[in-house]
């Protein structure tokens, strides 16, 4: 099928304005948000409340746990949303949740909170894959029109364009996500998780002087991450770089945590630098859309600003209000869905974990039916 990369008409204005509730829970950030489509076709974010799980230096956050906090902060968040948005429940025209991918636990906790608040108040539920909320909301605060995006993410790897009503993968990880990866460097270099390892890695690496080699691995459209976090944490396990934190190469000179944050993060963003170029040229894009946690990255979205200029294209990336996981875009993706006429039944208000293997739910398969 050849690839149609044509802007699709608008989503019709609405006769009227259309308020949701947005919960997100995929991971470790509990979000509410709330926002309202305006009769001009406009878009006013209303309230965007978000708490995080964050745990001690050195370690990740389990679903069990991660569950366990949404479920003690989900009424205050969702409160805290209620009351700056100055409305009530009732006001609203449909409650949206993040139906996955993500991790299982917390997913079913924000679900059944969800559930709950539909059966109270007698609203319609609208499930949202978590992707394509990450791509609704940047597309609405950029203004981007029809954008190759790359979507980093610390469980989603993916360079992804819209073509008939689908936005379509054009490559991904083949194994761990990037923003996983920079995780899991973190916490072996004992960085702190607040307000994320990975942006302490990035603060770490910008004090980084050296390039140490590590793999660089693109196959085809794809990017493979496990070998290069291999790789770097071997640095780390040398006895020579145990007590001190430092370690020298075979001619002597330091290699420093800050040097491999550094190199890392240089490495990694090439090999996605590079994938998305591919797309841009192979659908004549000039724009490229970043979302996700670790769009937020200022080095990412250096590297990628100097390609599309070299391009005569332009990058386009949010702040950590809209880049890192918020019940905003949920609200947002799922009022899009809504006002299709799209809803989830009660009876099938579940999750999806996995976006890779059996019961997926990858970004390809949702209907965009708001481009037609």
């Amino acid at each position: 099928m050849p690839f149609d990369h044509r802007q699709s008409s608008p989503l019709q204005v609405p006769k009227r304005p259309y308020l949701a509730l947005g919960l997100e829970g995929s991971a470790n950030k509990l979000g509410a948000g709330i926002t309202r489509h305006n009769e001009d076709g406009s878009t006013t974010v209303l309230a965007n409340i978000r708490h995080t799980y964050i745990t001690p230096p050195g370690e990740g956050f389990l679903p069990r746990d991660t569950a366990q906090h949404h479920r003690e902060w989900a009424i205050k968040v969702i409160k805290d949303a209620i009351l700056r948005a100055g409305l009530s429940i009732r006001d609203l025209d449909c409650i949206c949740y993040t139906k996955g991918p993500g991790m299982g636990a917390p997913l079913q906790s924000v679900a059944l909170v969800a559930r709950t608040l539909a059966i109270l108040f007698n609203k319609p539920l609208v499930g949202v894959n978590h992707c394509v909320g990450h791509i609704e909301m940047g597309r609405e605060i950029t203004g981007a029109r029809n954008p190759v995006v790359l979507y980093v993410s610390g469980g989603n790897t993916q360079v992804i364009a819209y073509s008939r009503q689908r936005y379509r993968i054009f490559g991904e990880t083949l194994d761990i996500a990037v923003g996983n990866c920079l995780d899991r460097f973190a916490r072996v270099i004992n960085l702190s998780n607040d307000p994320s390892p990975g942006y302490n890695i990035e603060q770490e690496a910008k004090k980084g002087k050296r390039l140490v080699p590590l793999p660089y691995t693109t196959k085809g459209m794809d990017v493979s991450l496990s070998g290069i976090l291999t790789s770097v944490e071997a640095y780390t396990t040398d006895e020579r770089f145990r007590p001190t934190g430092i370690l020298y190469d075979p001619d002597g000179d330091v290699i420093t945590p800050a040097d491999l944050c550094y190199s890392l993060q240089e490495t990694v963003f090439a090999m996605l630098v590079e994938i998305t170029e591919r797309a841009m040229a192979h659908i004549g894009s000039k724009e490229v859309l970043v979302v996700g946690g670790v769009g937020c990255n200022e080095r990412l979205q250096e590297m990628m600003g100097i390609m599309a200029q070299e391009r005569g294209g332009q990058v386009f990336a949010t702040d950590e209000r809209f880049c890192i996981d918020n019940g905003i875009m949920i609200a947002h993706a799922g009022l899009l869905s809504y006002r299709m006429g799209y809803h989830t039944p009660l009876e099938k208000s579940t999750c999806t974990q996995r976006q890779l293997i059996v019961n997926r739910f990858r970004t390809d398969e949702v209907y965009v039916a708001w481009r037609s």
